[in-house]
This record gives structure tokens, C-alpha cells and sequence, in this order.
């Protein structure tokens, strides 16, 4: 492994941390990280964890509800890490999931050292009730920064609260024209939450929230796109930052000031974010369609001037991809790990790992890993276009969250318990 991926993957995440201004380089602090691509400065930590002597695992703890024989949400969603204090989000019913009525939204906070619950607080919900419980009421992951940590339910709710745990504000999103659930994570911007509405029947919206009030900035109608799940991510781009955008119908750069779309190219977006590396930036859908790399320098349409290669079909995957220097890594159905060359789109290898979640989204390290890792089984594998698998784990706590880097520390959020994996 050479020094390059280790030195870009530093640059970028203190560079990311720096666009952002809400985390130090310990923390985690929102979907996929710092960078909101699933790097990390971390080294060194646990190739494996778990089995029989429970190796590496820190402390493990209970998730919300699980001591009420509680009827379970989806709970998709993420763990965050934020100075000292490991932040989830969970929702449940007193008994089986029933459509007919909502569920209670929580919004728990855990010590990072220990484990130690330090509060759990329900949200009252918004205005939206499911019929369909697929995607369930608690896909987006929270976002964190040092005063407050900031919360989306599929209620069509969004709310912050304080370290103490006490709301500080909550708002109702409106309109709530969504398909079947609310996937998109708070995005942190400056002095704005942003938030990503893509819905039904021409309601999409970009939302800009005040994050010490909730008040709304400003709010981008987005009439000629349709629903999607995906978070946006802020990169830098020829010295200036933008909101990179999974449309239904486009990949986008976006003013994250304003909301304003400075050049879009066509593209599928659904459930995948997007990713930059080495001046381009990657989208598929992850319901199986087209996989694009685009230049992010242009402005207006640019699909015939800066889009630089397709893949006719990629594979389901909900999870997002990686880039480590050169190399771009997505995982798809059926639990495949596909190493992609950046620059031209040619896929290096093809592997398949038994077990592998498809829907939880990689994360490489500095010292040149990609951990493949959730609760249930989980692999870490060298970055580089030789595959080469280190470890295999599995906490048998199978779900749909991906992990949580922070501190020399990973934090795993099964459907049961929450837990810290450090070298021991």
C-alpha cells in the first residue's frame, strides 16, 4: 500500500472538517462522517471483534424500547458521534408495529467511554402518519454539532435538541408529498441544516434551517424532480462549496447558501450519495440502473460536456461507495464488493462476501483499510485493486445501520444493542 491514499484521505477529512466547523477530528458527526463520503483519519484500530470472548467490544448497550417488548421501527438509522457523547435515533410502538397509529420517536444519548445511557427523549411526532411501514419513520441518520444535535423522523418532523437533551426547536415539514418514507439525513452548513425534500407530484424542496432556531433561511422548489431518499454531500469544488445532489432524474451541484442549482448532468438518484475523488464525483441509484462520473467544474446542463464515463447497470445497493485514491468500492446485491477505477470506470474486481450488508455504506481509514461493517457480519479488506481480505466478524445483530468511527473506536447499531468496538 503506498503513502498516497493515506495523505488524500487526511486532506479530505480535515479539509471536510473545516467546511464544516462542527467537529473536531475525533468525532463523527453526521451521515458518513466528517466528510459525509465514509473516510476517517483513524488507524490502527480492531481488525476483528466479537464471537465467543467477545473480543474488542468495548461495551455493548441496549437500544431504545428494546426493555418494553416494544413492537420496532425499521430504525435505519445511523449512529453520530459528537464530543464524548454517542447520539441514535429509534422509534416504536408499545406492542407490534401498527399503521394505524405513530409510533414514539427517541432520540437517545450515550457516553462515549462507557456506554453509560445519559438521556433518552421522545420527539413529538409530525403530521405524517404511514400507511406503508417499508421504509419505516427513522431512516435519516442525526447530525451533531458541539451545542446540539439535530433529528429527522418520517413523521415529517425535524428537530433539535440540546446536550441535556431538551428540544430546542421542532418544526412540521411541509409540504409531506414523499413516496413511502423520509430517507434523507440533516446535511450541517455553516449557520444552516439543510434538509433534502424530494417527494411526489412536483413538491421536491431543498429546505435551509436556522440550526439555533429552526427558522426557515431560505426554502428551493424543485418542481422537475422526483422522490429520493439520498443525502446530499458539501465538497469543495474549484475553491468554492458545493451541496452535491442525487436528483431522480439528475446529478446536481448545488449553492449550499442558497439552494440554487449551479449545473446538473443526467443520472438516476434514489438511495445512494454521492462521492468526489480525484475531480470527479460518482452517483448510481442504488435501485439498479446507470452508474455516472461527472466533472463538478461546469455550469447549466453539462451530460454532454462533463460527463465522463457511464456503467450501463449497477446492481441494488442501498449502501453508498467509497473512493481511496485511484479506486472507488460499492457494494451491491447480491453481496458483491465491486473495485471500480475512478478515472475510466473499468471495474477492477468483482468479490463476492457472504453476509456482506448491502445497505450499510463502507468506511476507509487513513492507514489505507475499507471496513465493510455493521452488527451483524462484516468484513475489512485492504484499499488497492488486488482484493485482499484481512478479517471477518459478526455480532449477529444484523441491520441496516452503518458504522460510526470516532476516537480509535467503532460503533456498531444493530437492531437490539448499541456497540463499541476499541482495542483492548
Amino acid at each position: 500500500m503506498t503513502v498516497r491514499p493515506r495523505i488524500w484521505l487526511a486532506e479530505v477529512v480535515l479539509a471536510c472538517l473545516a467546511i464544516h466547523g462542527v467537529a473536531t477530528a475525533g468525532d463523527w458527526p453526521g451521515w458518513r462522517g466528517p466528510t459525509g463520503m465514509g473516510h476517517t483519519t483513524e488507524t490502527n484500530l480492531p481488525l476483528t471483534w466479537g464471537g465467543k470472548t467477545g473480543v474488542n467490544v468495548r461495551w455493548k448497550m441496549s437500544l431504545p424500547g428494546q426493555d418494553r417488548n416494544a413492537g420496532q421501527d425499521q430504525n435505519q438509522s445511523s449512529p453520530v458521534v459528537c464530543q464524548g457523547r454517542v447520539f441514535v435515533t429509534a422509534s416504536y410502538w408499545p406492542g407490534k408495529p401498527d399503521p394505524g397509529a405513530y409510533p414514539t420517536h427517541h432520540v437517545a444519548c450515550y457516553r462515549a467511554e462507557d456506554g453509560k445511557l445519559l438521556w433518552d427523549v421522545p420527539v413529538p411526532p409530525g403530521p405524517w402518519r404511514l400507511t406503508d411501514l417499508r421504509g419505516g419513520y427513522t431512516a435519516p441518520t442525526p447530525a451533531a454539532d458541539a451545542e446540539r444535535v439535530y433529528v429527522v423522523f418520517g413523521s415529517a418532523v425535524i428537530a433539535a435538541l440540546d446536550y441535556d437533551g431538551k428540544i430546542v426547536w421542532r418544526n412540521d415539514i411541509k409540504p409531506y408529498k414523499f413516496d413511502v418514507a423520509v430517507g434523507a439525513s440533516p446535511v450541517l452548513f455553516e449557520d444552516t441544516v439543510i434538509l433534502q425534500c424530494d417527494q411526489l407530484d412536483g413538491q421536491s424542496r431543498l429546505f435551509g434551517f436556522d440550526r439555533k432556531t429552526g427558522a426557515v433561511r431560505w426554502e428551493e422548489p424543485r418542481p422537475s424532480v422526483g422522490f429520493s431518499h439520498s443525502t446530499p454531500v458539501v465538497a469543495q469544488v474549484g475553491g468554492k462549496k458545493q451541496l452535491l445532489v442525487a436528483a431522480s432524474n439528475a446529478l446536481q451541484g448545488v449553492d449550499p447558501a442558497s439552494g440554487k442549482v449551479l449545473w446538473w448532468c443526467a443520472a438516476e438518484g434514489d438511495t445512494v450519495s454521492p462521492v468526489t475523488g480525484n475531480g470527479l464525483v460518482y452517483l448510481d441509484s442504488g435501485r439498479g440502473s446507470m452508474a455516472v462520473a461527472a466533472d463538478p467544474t461546469g455550469t447549466g446542463d453539462v451530460t454532454k460536456t462533463h460527463r465522463k464515463w457511464t456503467i450501463a447497470q449497477m446492481p441494488e445497493g442501498f449502501s453508498s461507495p467509497v473512493i481511496v485514491g485511484d479506486y472507488l468500492y460499492r457494494l451491491h446485491r447480491p453481496e458483491v464488493l465491486k473495485c471500480i477505477r475512478l478515472a475510466t470506470g473499468e471495474v477492477v474486481y468483482s468479490e463476492r462476501l457472504e453476509g456482506v450488508s448491502t445497505s450499510s455504506s463502507p468506511v476507509a481509514t487513513a492507514d489505507g483499510l475499507i471496513y465493510l461493517a455493521s452488527a451483524g457480519r462484516s468484513f475489512v479488506v485492504k484499499a488497492g485493486p488486488r482484493f485482499t481480505l484481512l478479517a471477518t466478524n459478526d455480532l449477529g445483530d444484523a441491520s441496516q445501520a452503518s458504522a460510526a468511527f470516532a476516537d480509535g473506536r467503532i460503533y456498531l447499531k444493530g437492531r437490539k444493542m448499541l456497540y463499541c468496538i476499541a482495542a483492548r
